[in-house]
């Protein structure tokens, strides 16, 4: 068996197993795979069509058959043209697929992240290989070294304080079009900490609110579902978002946040403005489906431009939607909610909130030294 053979039988595999966006991600690492195991580069296709063929056709199960006539030349040459698998029993070999796939086009080298997750798909399929007869061994390296160190602590150079969320979000309220809604969604976030796909899945009735007379305006919110949005050509129903449950969470899980008085107002103008129906959904773009993830990165972007320094604009101030929640969980934490707490809300395990937001915390000092020099110091000596 040639690699190429084997590695449309592995994605075929993969694909029932996995989520859109690992789907991806197989493909990609199997492209790069692919390119690295031919011998020789023929003139008469270019080396972006080849590596879009293998991508975009060859490695996605469902759009495979559909390959345009030039598509299906590029992979039927590629066919004929790839090694066997006998190529992963030369050590020389490996490594060089190892730096193929960890480097870009320019040469530099891809994220440590991005490493460790092209490692951790080509494993799997090294694994495959060996249970289906293919290879005798897992050729891939083990040990210390074989793989670069990635941190998942959140930079505190990326959290916004209190006056730069408040301009924030009030110039995304005066945006023309869909400022309104944008302005409820970033808010949010801002205030309960979802991911993204959990509040763009978001519906009318999640939301459970006081009325308005009541002296405690304290609401909940629930969250059930998550849509992430990995583009139609990945799902199985062909829509750009795919429906899952929360992640780490069992199937039909769901998790309750607070919501704060400042976000009770908000979120009740915002289901009044828009005429909203108990079985709608909360969050909606202009033709009522479900908010874009372009629309939601364009309209953060040009608040960032709008608001911060160009100095600002170019570092890690809020640079993503998603440092909107980090925010969040980092002032729960420096406001003294107890992790526990803040990880049942936040949808993480306690170790994982304090691996990534733990340098974070601040403002707790002056009261931990004080209750430090309350144990007093040591009794003078006879």
């Amino acid at each position: 068996m040639n690699w190429y053979a084997f590695a449309i039988e592995f994605c075929d595999v993969q694909w029932q197993r996995t989520s859109g966006n690992n789907r991806k991600t197989v493909a990609k690492v199997l492209m790069a795979t692919t390119i690295a195991l031919l011998p020789t580069v023929s003139n008469n296709f270019k080396a972006v069509d080849v590596r879009t063929g293998l991508r975009e056709w060859a490695f996605n199960t469902r759009r495979r058959q559909d390959a345009p006539p030039e598509g299906a030349t590029i992979l039927a040459w590629v066919g004929r043209n790839s090694l066997s698998m006998a190529a992963w029993e030369d050590p020389g070999k490996v490594e060089e697929i190892l730096r193929a796939v960890g480097t870009k086009l320019d040469g530099s080298s891809v994220a440590a992240s991005s490493i460790k997750r092209s490692r951790r798909v080509l494993n799997v399929a090294m694994e495959h290989a060996v249970k289906q007869g293919t290879l005798r061994s897992n050729p891939l390296p083990k040990g210390r070294g074989t793989t670069p160190k990635t941190s998942s602590v959140v930079d505190k150079r990326s959290l916004i304080n209190s006056r730069q969320a408040a301009a924030l979000l009030a110039c995304v309220r005066t945006r023309p079009r869909g400022g309104r809604r944008l302005h409820a969604f970033f808010s949010t976030m801002y205030y309960a900490g979802p991911r993204p796909e959990e509040a763009v899945a978001m519906g009318v009735l999640d939301v459970r609110l006081p009325e308005e007379s009541a002296p405690d305006q304290w609401g909940e919110l629930l969250f059930h579902t998550a849509h992430p949005e990995v583009g139609k050509q990945w799902t199985d129903t062909g829509e750009v978002h795919e429906e899952r449950g929360l992640k780490g969470r069992a199937v039909g899980d769901t998790r309750v946040v607070p919501c704060r008085p400042a976000l009770t107002k908000i979120l009740r103008d915002h289901i009044e403005a828009e005429g909203l129906k108990p079985g709608d959904r909360l969050f909606q773009g202009e033709q009522g489906g479900m908010l874009a993830g372009s629309v939601i990165r364009r309209g953060w972007r040009s608040a960032r431009g709008a608001v911060l320094t160009p100095h600002e604009f170019d570092s890690l101030l809020g640079k993503r939607v998603y440092d909107l929640r980090n925010t969040c969980l980092t002032n729960w934490l420096n406001a003294g909610v107890p992790p526990a707490q803040v990880a049942e809300w936040a949808g993480n395990s306690v170790a994982v909130l304090l691996a990534a937001y733990a340098r974070c915390i601040s403002g707790q000092l002056t009261d931990l030294k004080r209750r430090i020099e309350a144990e007093g110091d040591l009794p003078a000596a006879d």
